[in-house]
């Protein structure tokens, strides 16, 4: 097994399940009519519902319902058309009401599986136990003041969509693999930004070790990474601290934890709470959550083409590798682009522009694809004179440059800077004549049976023709003329 990680005495499995906690997408919060706009001033965003006033009734909000089964139906999950909302008892000084409404033993979405892809190629199902709905709670402030802490209640209620797999990851890379892949299929559903800085998608880390194919051993819970980076350094730290008590004769506690980004480290934060601890019971504010099988067809009939799909059909219609189809389907975005990027062009050769030179560019000018100076139309056009001998691979590469930098058509500058290649046969075999007769010492050197000089002969009439010509014709008459004489 692979993915096994050696200590001091043998090897070890590590077991990895991931809480990843999605903000839904919609205008209003859960339970109230206030706004869940990320961004507001302090406290701007609270209705006398979220602030826990007396007497005030919650309300659900249809979207809410809507945005966590579309989520379901994206996951291939089981859609409940029963589920029932639960008090969840806790106190912060953040939580208003001292408890949270979520779900707990009735969820809206049952079982599913998510697909990963590995960096190579590879590919693996990581099962999905569940998928409820809740409410955020609010945010405490420590910073604003010296001996005093201030709360912004804007989060409270927003709604949330607690995602749980099944612990069925092996590796800090394959959890990485699987929140990309879930934010990936969130984005495509628009069910959640899957903004990680602003805080819309977190994930809580429950992680173990064993020896392999062994009993389970004690999970902790690390809280609230928002990063994928944070997320594989969390891991890899927890599996090292974990395996490290066990051989030194100790046993790891059942704990949350948090993760230090500034040192990477994991530290304590409390004892893990059992469900008990929460003292859940059915909301008696709120009754059993009813939808219709009719709803939910409705829903699935609406659904986007999503990763997966996109995916199998870019590697099994085009020809596209493993590797390229899952960079080019994980946003959107640049499925699109590639889709009309690539109509009635080479399929391949455009998808290797994509992933090498325009998201290389795009990354070194910190630009987005939205705001792309190369439309896709334009790439395609490039490609296009590439495959019909307008121009070189080399010299599409400056042509790329100058598209990107003025926005203008491929063909626009080929013409204004004449770069078209040279594959008139008489023109290529006098450039090639010239550069035998200045050289006719290598020339007799290759003939004696030095072969690698072939090289240079090649760079000679390519530099002879300022790169513009076509180099399968050089190479081709080259070659009759240095063997055949």
């Amino acid at each position: 097994m692979s993915d096994l990680v050696t200590g001091r005495t043998g090897d070890w499995e590590v077991v990895i399940g991931l809480e990843v906690h999605a903000q839904v997408s919609s205008n209003a919060k859960l339970f109230s009519g206030a706004s869940a706009s990320f961004g507001s001033a302090p406290n701007e965003n609270v209705s006398l519902v979220d602030a826990a006033m007396p007497g005030m009734l919650p309300v659900i909000n249809r979207e809410c319902v809507y945005q966590a089964i579309r989520t379901g139906l994206g996951l291939k999950a089981q859609i409940n058309l029963t589920s029932v909302f639960d008090r969840k008892n806790y106190f912060y000084a953040d939580l208003p009401q001292g408890y949270q409404i979520s779900q707990f033993k009735d969820p809206i979405v049952g079982e599913g599986s998510l697909r990963i892809v590995m960096a190579d190629g590879s590919t693996r199902d990581i099962g999905i136990e569940r998928l409820h709905l809740e409410q955020d709670a609010g945010k405490s402030m420590h910073d604003q003041h010296p001996t005093k802490s201030y709360i912004d209640l804007n989060r409270t209620g927003v709604a949330l969509m607690e995602i749980v797999s099944r612990p069925d990851m092996r590796s800090a890379a394959e959890a990485a693999a699987y929140v990309r892949k879930l934010r990936s299929i969130l984005r495509y559903l628009g069910t959640c930004d899957g903004n990680m800085e602003e805080g819309s998608l977190r994930a809580d880390v429950n992680v173990s070790v064993r020896r392999p194919n062994g009993p389970l051993g004690t999970r902790t819970e690390t809280k609230n990474l928002n990063s994928l980076r944070f997320i594989q350094a969390a891991i890899d730290y927890e599996v090292a601290r974990q395996i490290e008590i066990i051989e030194d004769g100790g046993a790891i506690d059942q704990e949350t934890r948090l993760f230090d980004t500034a040192t990477g480290t994991t530290r304590t934060m409390r004892s893990k709470e059992d469900a008990h601890d929460y003292r859940y019971f059915p909301d008696p504010d709120l009754l059993p959550m009813i939808v219709t099988q009719d709803e939910v067809d409705a829903l699935a009939s609406a659904l986007p083409e999503l990763p997966d799909d996109i995916r199998d059909r870019l590697m099994g219609e085009y020809g596209l590798s493993a590797y390229d189809a899952s960079v080019i389907t994980e946003e959107r975005d640049t499925a699109r682009y590639y889709e009309a990027a690539s109509d009635g062009r080479d399929r391949k050769l455009v998808a290797n522009w994509m992933t090498v030179e325009l998201f290389g560019a795009l990354n070194k000018s910190g630009k987005s694809l939205e705001s792309c100076p190369i439309s896709p139309e334009k790439l395609g056009e490039l490609v296009g004179l590439i495959s019909d001998g307008t121009i070189s691979g080399r010299i599409a590469k400056d042509v790329f440059a100058d598209m990107f930098e003025t926005g203008k058509g491929a063909a626009a500058i080929v013409d204004e800077k004449g770069l078209k290649q040279v594959s008139d046969s008489g023109a290529i075999e006098a450039l090639i004549d010239q550069v035998l007769a200045a050289n006719q010492d290598k020339v007799d050197d290759y003939r004696g049976g030095k072969d690698k000089l072939f090289g240079f002969f090649v760079g000679q009439v390519m530099k002879q023709s300022g790169g513009q010509a076509n180099p399968g014709m050089v190479n081709q008459i080259l070659r009759s003329k240095l063997d055949g004489a």
